[in-house]
Parts: C-alpha cells; sequence; structure tokens
C-alpha cells in the first residue's frame, strides 16, 4: 500500500513540472528570428555604377580610337576571359593604349567628344565590379596623354637628400640612356634606382624629388619603390613622404 502510494506522489510530481508532450513547445520572443526561413536581407536591385556610367570627355588634342578584336583571336579563350575591343589614346604627351574586357562597349559622341563606357549585364558582380574600373584606367590615359602625371617626393630627415645621375656605381643601365635617381637616407652608401622607360625624374631641390610621366601606374609604383626605402615613421616624423601624405605623430615611450 504505501509502494502504491509512493508511485502516485511521484507521478503527480512529474505531470506538476514536467509539461505534456502534446502541448505545443513555446518560442522565446528573441529566438523567433533565428528559427525562421531564411531570406534575403536587401531586396533593393542593383545600384549601376555611377563611376563607370560616367561619360569621359576628350581634350580638342586628344584621339581616341577603337579597334574591334578580330573573331579568330577572341575565339581561342572563353567567352568570360575574351579580350574585347583594344583601344588608342594619343595626345601630346604620347600614346597609350588599353583592352577592353569583351562584356563592354563604348558608346561614341561626336557632338559633345565624349565616350560612354556600357556592359552587356548589370546582374552580373563581376561586370559591375570592372565597370568602374576600366573607366578609371581610361580616364587616366586621357590624362596622361594630355597633360600627364606627377609625383612629388619629400625627403624628411638630418642629412637626407636626392639626385638624378646619368651613371650608376652599383647598377647597370637596363636600357639606352637610362637615368638614376641617388638616395642619401642615413644608409652608409647611396641608393641608385633605375627609373624606368617613359618616367622623368627631377629635383627642384635637394630634398624633393619630381616624377612625370603619362602612365599613372608606372609613375606611382616608382614612387613607391623610392619610399619603401625610408618609409615615415611616427616618433620623429622622418622618412620620405609622397604627395601630400602626412603622419600622426605618437609620444615617446618614457620607461
Amino acid at each position: 500500500m504505501a509502494s502504491h502510494h509512493c508511485a502516485l506522489t511521484s507521478r503527480a510530481l512529474w505531470s506538476a513540472f514536467i509539461p505534456a508532450r502534446t502541448s505545443p513547445l513555446t518560442v522565446p520572443t528573441f529566438l523567433a528570428p533565428c528559427l525562421a526561413q531564411r531570406s534575403n536581407f536587401s531586396t533593393t536591385t542593383p545600384v549601376r555604377s555611377k563611376i563607370g556610367s560616367a561619360p569621359l570627355s576628350l581634350p580638342p588634342d586628344v584621339t581616341f580610337t577603337i579597334t574591334p578584336t578580330s573573331v579568330t583571336s577572341a575565339s581561342r579563350t572563353s567567352p568570360r576571359n575574351a579580350a574585347g575591343s583594344s583601344v588608342e589614346i594619343t595626345g601630346p604627351q604620347g600614346k597609350l593604349s588599353l583592352s577592353i574586357p569583351s562584356y563592354m562597349s563604348i558608346e561614341v559622341d561626336e557632338e559633345k567628344r565624349t565616350r560612354t563606357l556600357r556592359i552587356q549585364d548589370a546582374d552580373e558582380r563581376k561586370q559591375r565590379e570592372m565597370w568602374g574600373t576600366v573607366r578609371a584606367y581610361l580616364a587616366n590615359h586621357i590624362l596622361g596623354v594630355s597633360e600627364g602625371h606627377t609625383a612629388i617626393l619629400r625627403l624628411v630627415g638630418v642629412g637626407y637628400r636626392a639626385t638624378v645621375e646619368n651613371k650608376a656605381i652599383t647598377k647597370s643601365p637596363a636600357y639606352d640612356g637610362q637615368k638614376f635617381v641617388s638616395l642619401k637616407v642615413g644608409y652608409s652608401h647611396p641608393i641608385e634606382l633605375g627609373i624606368p622607360v617613359g618616367v622623368k625624374a627631377s629635383t627642384p631641390q635637394p630634398t624633393r624629388i619630381l616624377l612625370e610621366g603619362t602612365e599613372r601606374e608606372v609613375v606611382m609604383q616608382f614612387a613607391a619603390e623610392i619610399r619603401a626605402w625610408r618609409k615615415p615613421e611616427p616618433y620623429k616624423g622622418k622618412g620620405i613622404f609622397v604627395n601630400g601624405e602626412t603622419i600622426k605623430l605618437k609620444a615617446k615611450k618614457i620607461k
């Protein structure tokens, strides 16, 4: 009799604290979004590239020539990586060329002297990414052949000097007539760097280097190579600064 009474008591306690299996499962409010079916957070349509769709204005003394690619050369590669038309831009400073992808086209407006870049499918991410990039390359080429690109390097430090030499002691010229930038930036020997093709270097002041060229990538790459020998440091503010580059000074560590 005592065992039967204990069984009834345990069953009553079990039903009091444990809900029945048939009762619906309640979920806290803050967990409801996690258990809901996954959906897209963004419902807006892809936005057209503001940079890529902007028209390119041509100066009066710049010619913009588009040469379509041949069918035989385009069929050798996949359509995704196939090269499209070739653009040749000529101006007073020189001539530059660029190959655009096959999914891009250029609209010509002779009255306004503008060129507008278009893509085939604005919903494809790869095309949208390259749209503004190719347009920026074309804009840099137009500016390069008309006015040219420049980079000014400032040498900040005691005894820092730079000169442009016709010959180098530690390096041999890579092409005929190559000049070299010689740096004195705290090493036991001068640093000699060969000037690339298409870049003109001069030193208006002993602590200034002026780089000029038609292709912006080549000019800025050579400026980065010069800067790498003395990167600006944050304690004394010494180093080689490119264009308007600045650095925030740190407080000295006191032991």
